[in-house]
C-alpha cells in the first residue's frame, strides 16, 4: 500500500503540474470558440466534377492551401482552415464580422486567362443567333459606363494564371483603379510569343468565366507585365490582387454552410456562461460538505483538481472552448461528484456493518468501481459520438464532455482515495460520519408498473402528437435549410412591423421570435433566403438606418446540408443506442442491455415531446443535450443493474422481483443526491447561462427527472417482466 500511495501521490503532482503549465497565462492558453470570441465559420463544398478525374484526389487540399494563403494576407489571427470529408472546406475566422468581404476573398475562383478575340463576322453572327461555334465561347463584358456586350473568344486559353508571379493595385491615365500582373520567365516568354503573333487583334483577360476587359494589342510585350481593367473600385481591386497572389482555386467553391457570432454576443455569453458556471459550481461544493461532513472536504479537493485537469488539458489539446463548451463543463462538474456519492455511499453501508473507517474506505472503493467504470464508459462513448456526427459548436461540448469524463474517474478514484489514506495514515479512527436524510427505505416501485407503463404511453403518444401537429416549425435551421438572423435594435419594434416588412421585400412565410427580455430589442428570424439582405434592409428601415440595428448572429445551411445533419443526428442517436446495448450485453446480461436501451428511446422520445408541447426549438444543441441525457441516465441505470447484479449472488433464494426491489431502494439515496447535483448544474444554466443555452439547459433539466422515472419504471421493471418471467421467480 505504501509503494502505492507513493506513486499516486507522484502521479497527482505530475498531473496537476503539467495541467498548470499548460493553463496559465489562462488568457494566452485558453482559446475561445467563435461563438464566445465572435467570427464567422464558412463551410465549402469543393465541386470535384468539374475537374479532371485524375486531379481530384488533392484538389480539397490544394483549396485548404490556397485559402490559408490568402487569409494570411487578409490578416486573420488564428484562422482555422480544415478539410472536411472528400469535398468540403470548414474555415473559421475568428473576430471577422465583414461577412461580405470575407465570403468575396474566400469563396472567388479565382480562375484567371487570356483568350483571344475572334475577328470572324461569321462565327460573331452564328453566336449571336445562338450556336456558339465549337472551339469558342460567347462571353459578357462590362465597358464601363456604356454597359455590356457579348464578345467571341478562342476556348483553348493562351495564357493562365498558373504563370502569375505578382499582383498588385494600380491606376491608369484617368486614375481608375487596375490590377497589375508581373509572369514567370515561362509566362512572359508566352505572353510575348502571342503578342508579338497577334498585334492588332483584341486580347480578352478573362477571370472566372467573366471576361473583364479585351484590349488591342498594340506592340509585343517582351516583360511579361499585364493589367486588369474594368470600372473596379480601389478596394475592389485590392481584394482581386489579393486573391490572384494566392493563387486561383483548382475547382469552383460553394458555401453551404455559413455561422457568423458578433463580438458583442460572443463578450455577453462569455459572461452569463461564467456567472453560470460559478454558481452552479458553487452550489454543489457547499452541498458536499454539508452533507458528507469531511468526505464532502475531500470530494471538492477531488473536484478541485478535476476542473484543473479539465481546463488543462483543454489547452494542452488546443481545443476551442465553445459555448456548449462551458455547459459541458458546468454538467460535468455535477457529474464529476457522482462518483464519489456513490463511493461515499457505499462507504456508509461499510460503515454500517461495523467495519473500522480504513476498511470501510477500502470496501467502498472497491465495491464502487464496477458501476463507476461502467457509467463512465457508456457517458463516454455518448461523447465520442457527438463529437463525430456533431459541428461546429456541438464538437466542442463533445470534447469537454470527454475530457470532463476522463478528469472525473481520475479526481474520483485516484486523488479522493490518496487524501482518504493520508488522513486514516495520521488516524486510523477517522471520523466518516455523515447526514443521512434518506434513511432505509422499502418503497414497492415495482407493483406501480403497469400504471407506469400506461402514464409513459399517453405522455410519450401526446408528445408525438405536439412534434406531429407542429410539423416544420419543431426544427432549427440545422434541419430545414435556410437562414437565421438575431438582430438588436437600439429602439423597440413590433413583429407585426418586422413581418410586414419582410412580406413586402418578398420574404413571405418567414418565421419571427423575441429573443431575450423586451428591453433588449432582440428577435430571432428564420427564412428560405440564401443571404441577408433582404433581412437587413427591413431592419435599417424601421431602424432609420444602419446604425439603429445590429446583426449579431447569422446562421445559412444549404439544402444540402441541412440533409446531410438531419441524417447525422439520427445516427448519432441510434450508433449511442446500439454501442451501449453492446457494451451491457457484455457487462451484464441481454435483458439488462435492452432493457436500458428502450429506456433511453423513452427518455429521448419523453424530452422531445415536452420540448414540442412547450413550443422550443430542435437544433443541434438539443441534440447534444438529448446524447448526454441518455449517458446520464444509462449511467443511472448502470448503477441499479450492478447493485441488482451483486444482490443476486447474496439473495440467492429471492424471487428475482424482491432483489430488484431491494436493490433500487439500496440505490435510492445515490440516485436523489447525484440527480440533486446534476440539477444544481442544469438549473444555473437554465436561469443564468442566457437564452443561446437556455434551450439546452431546459432539456436536461426535462432528461434529468424523466432518466430517474425511467430507471425504475421502465429499465427495472421491463427486466422484471422479461427476466423474472423467464426464472419463473
Amino acid at each position: 500500500m505504501e509503494k502505492n500511495f507513493k506513486w499516486k501521490v507522484l502521479l497527482i503532482i505530475a498531473v496537476t503540474a503539467f495541467c498548470l503549465w499548460k493553463v496559465y497565462p489562462p488568457q494566452q492558453k485558453i482559446k475561445l470558440g467563435l461563438d464566445l470570441r465572435g467570427g464567422m465559420q464558412l463551410v465549402l463544398k469543393v465541386d470535384l466534377e468539374k475537374i479532371p478525374e485524375n486531379a481530384r484526389n488533392d484538389a480539397s487540399e490544394r483549396v485548404v492551401e490556397i485559402i490559408r494563403n490568402r487569409i494570411d494576407e487578409l490578416g486573420v489571427t488564428e484562422p482555422v482552415i480544415t478539410r472536411q470529408g472528400v469535398d468540403q472546406v470548414v474555415v473559421q475566422l475568428p473576430g471577422v464580422t465583414d461577412r461580405e468581404h470575407a465570403k468575396a476573398i474566400v469563396g472567388k475562383t479565382a480562375h484567371l486567362e487570356f483568350k483571344m478575340v475572334s475577328e470572324d463576322s461569321a462565327l460573331l453572327t452564328q453566336a449571336e443567333a445562338g450556336t456558339v461555334p465549337e472551339g469558342y465561347e460567347y462571353l459578357e463584358m462590362q465597358q464601363d459606363n456604356l454597359g455590356s456586350r457579348k464578345i467571341l473568344v478562342e476556348s483553348k486559353a493562351a495564357l493562365t494564371g498558373d504563370h502569375l508571379t505578382t499582383a498588385s493595385i494600380g491606376f491608369d491615365q484617368y486614375g481608375q483603379a487596375i490590377v497589375q500582373l508581373q509572369f514567370d520567365d515561362e509566362g512572359a516568354k508566352i505572353f510575348d510569343r502571342t503578342t508579338f503573333q497577334n498585334i492588332g487583334r483584341q486580347m480578352a483577360i478573362v477571370l472566372d468565366g467573366k471576361a473583364h476587359s479585351a484590349p488591342v494589342i498594340r506592340d509585343r510585350i517582351p516583360n511579361g507585365q499585364a493589367q486588369i481593367s474594368g470600372g473596379f473600385t480601389p478596394d475592389q481591386a485590392s481584394d482581386l490582387a489579393l486573391v490572384l497572389r494566392a493563387g486561383s482555386l483548382p475547382a469552383p467553391v460553394t458555401i453551404i454552410e455559413e455561422r457568423t457570432v458578433g463580438a458583442s454576443l460572443g463578450r455577453d455569453s462569455i459572461q452569463k456562461g461564467v456567472r453560470a458556471g460559478f454558481l452552479g459550481t458553487l452550489m454543489v461544493v457547499i452541498f458536499m460538505p454539508c452533507y458528507y461532513l469531511l468526505a464532502g472536504l475531500v470530494a471538492n479537493i477531488g473536484l478541485a483538481v478535476y476542473c484543473l485537469m479539465t481546463i488543462g488539458f483543454l489547452a494542452a489539446l488546443n481545443a476551442a472552448l465553445t459555448l456548449p463548451g462551458i455547459a459541458g463543463f458546468i454538467l460535468s462538474i455535477g457529474m464529476a461528484v457522482d462518483a464519489n456519492v456513490l463511493i461515499f455511499e457505499r462507504m456508509r453501508e461499510e460503515l454500517a456493518t461495523g467495519k473500522t473507517p480504513r476498511g470501510a474506505v477500502s470496501a467502498g472503493y472497491h465495491r464502487a468501481f464496477s458501476a463507476i467504470l461502467d457509467s463512465h464508459v457508456t457517458t463516454f462513448l455518448t461523447s465520442v459520438l457527438l463529437f463525430m456526427f456533431g459541428t461546429g459548436p456541438v464538437k466542442g461540448f463533445a470534447v469537454t464532455l470527454s475530457i470532463g469524463i476522463v478528469a472525473s474517474m481520475f479526481s474520483a478514484i485516484v486523488v479522493t482515495r490518496v487524501v482518504m489514506d493520508f488522513l486514516l495514515k495520521n488516524n486510523p479512527n477517522l471520523n466518516l460520519k455523515m447526514f443521512h436524510l434518506f434513511g432505509k427505505t422499502n418503497f414497492q416501485f415495482l407493483k406501480g408498473r403497469l400504471f407506469a407503463y400506461g402514464f409513459s404511453a399517453v405522455v410519450l403518444g401526446v408528445g408525438l402528437a405536439a412534434i406531429l401537429v407542429r410539423g416544420h416549425s419543431n426544427y432549427g435551421v440545422e434541419f430545414t435549410g435556410g437562414m437565421l438572423a438575431q438582430v438588436q435594435f437600439q429602439k423597440t419594434v413590433a413583429i407585426s412591423d418586422l413581418r410586414r416588412g419582410l412580406d413586402e421585400v418578398g420574404s413571405k412565410g418567414a418565421t419571427i421570435q423575441n429573443f431575450g427580455t423586451a428591453e433588449e430589442n432582440q428577435f430571432i428570424i428564420k427564412t428560405a433566403d440564401s443571404d441577408t439582405h433582404h433581412v437587413e434592409t427591413v431592419a435599417a428601415k424601421l431602424a432609420g438606418g444602419e446604425e439603429g440595428y445590429k446583426l449579431l448572429r447569422v446562421e445559412r445551411i444549404g439544402p444540402s446540408v441541412s440533409k446531410d445533419l438531419t441524417q447525422k443526428a439520427i445516427s448519432a442517436v441510434l450508433w449511442a443506442a446500439l454501442g451501449i446495448l453492446v457494451y451491457l450485453a457484455w457487462r451484464f446480461e441481454w435483458q439488462f442491455a435492452l432493457a436500458a436501451v428502450i429506456a433511453l428511446f423513452h427518455d429521448t422520445l419523453f424530452s422531445f415531446g415536452i420540448y414540442a408541447l412547450v413550443g422550443r426549438e430542435i437544433n443541434l444543441t438539443a441534440i447534444a443535450a438529448v446524447l448526454t441525457i441518455m449517458g446520464f441516465s444509462v449511467s443511472d441505470t448502470i448503477i441499479t443493474f450492478d447493485r441488482v447484479r451483486e444482490n443476486l449472488k447474496i439473495h440467492r433464494k429471492k424471487p428475482f422481483s424482491e432483489v430488484v426491489t431491494l436493490s433500487i431502494n439500496e440505490t435510492l439515496s445515490r440516485t436523489i443526491i447525484t440527480t440533486l447535483t446534476v440539477l444544481f448544474s442544469s438549473l444555473a444554466l437554465f436561469l443564468f447561462g442566457g437564452e443561446a443555452i437556455n434551450d439546452f439547459a431546459f432539456i436536461l433539466l426535462v432528461g434529468f427527472i424523466v432518466g430517474i422515472y425511467s430507471t425504475v419504471f421502465v429499465a427495472t421493471s421491463l427486466v422484471v417482466d422479461w427476466k423474472g418471467k423467464g426464472k419463473g421467480r
